[in-house]
């Protein structure tokens, strides 16, 4: 696909360094970015159509020149002969940027916004737009280490297969290392967590090796896919056994990007995205990606 790389901002930090990332996304893809800007009057009032040129004030036109503009200055500043575009465009962030989705390769966007409501919803456009999005989101956060690797969640579900694909691709762009982990448990690891103590493994699972050797091979296969076709990365796969959401964020401490999936096993009907889609957006310690399944 050869559509934009395109960064939603407001003016705030969050934004700001959403546009560094994008930056360089576009740059390392070769692509335009288009910095976004969704302009909605503090009545709530003015029609969809309705021009940013329009009624209020100068002083409020002035304030959403100075956001656009600035971003458009820090992304050029970020890399000689980047294009760089831009829109301000009437309507609800999560709307416009979900819009704009639909002829990018990735949209980009901070963890937090402006508003307070936005604070008080730890980022609600970036949960939106990850779970509607038509393209990958990446949601910038944390302090990523720039020779940390790529981390991917692997769950083995066909759902989880673009994720996969994503990571690799951006490893490859970014010449970083893949770390493929993959979380499992048995019922003996739950029944431990809610007693409190030991429970006999013989008695209760089996076999545990037999387990772990079954996971490892459907770790190996989900990735057998995509190790061909980009033989030019280092992929470390991880088995951990324990819960996947705290393997997770522990695992971006140490990286610069964290891909996941919009939903894989075991979500809960309700949610806009997975429970460890979900937690990544809320706590990793690094830029987070969602990529949506479309099986």
């Amino acid at each position: 696909m050869n559509g934009p790389v395109v960064v939603g901002v407001d003016g705030s930090p969050s934004a700001l360094a959403a546009v560094d990332a994008a930056a360089r996304a576009a740059t390392l893809r070769g692509v335009e970015l288009r910095v976004v800007h969704a302009f909605l009057w503090p009545a709530m009032h003015a029609p969809p159509a309705s021009s940013v040129l329009g009624p209020p004030t100068a002083a409020l036109h002035e304030t959403v020149e100075r956001i656009v503009v600035d971003a458009v200055e820090r992304a050029r500043g970020q890399a000689t002969g980047l294009r760089v575009d831009h829109a301000v465009i009437v309507g609800e962030a999560s709307m416009v940027l979900r819009e704009q989705s639909r002829t990018a390769q990735l949209v980009v966007v901070g963890h937090r916004g402006s508003q307070r409501l936005a604070e008080l919803l730890a980022g609600s456009t970036a949960v939106d737009l990850s779970a509607h999005g038509h393209c990958p989101v990446m949601v910038v956060r944390g302090r990523p280490d720039p020779a940390g690797p790529v981390v991917v969640a692997v769950d083995g579900s066909p759902q989880g297969q673009p994720a996969i694909a994503f990571a690799f691709s951006e490893a490859a762009l970014r010449g970083a290392d893949l770390v493929a982990l993959h979380a499992w448990s048995t019922w003996t690891d739950h029944r431990e967590h809610a007693l409190g103590r030991p429970v006999d493994l013989v008695e209760i699972v089996g076999d545990v090796d037999r387990l772990r050797q079954e996971e490892e091979r459907e770790l190996a296969l989900a990735l057998s896919a995509h190790r061909e076709r980009y033989q030019g990365v280092t992929v470390r796969p991880r088995l951990v056994r324990g819960r996947t959401r705290p393997a997770l964020i522990e695992a971006s401490a140490h990286a610069q990007l964290m891909v996941v999936g919009a939903r894989g096993h075991g979500g809960f009907t309700g949610l806009l995205l997975g429970s460890v889609s979900q937690a990544a957006l809320h706590h990793a310690h690094c830029p987070v990606t969602v990529v949506r399944s479309h099986l």
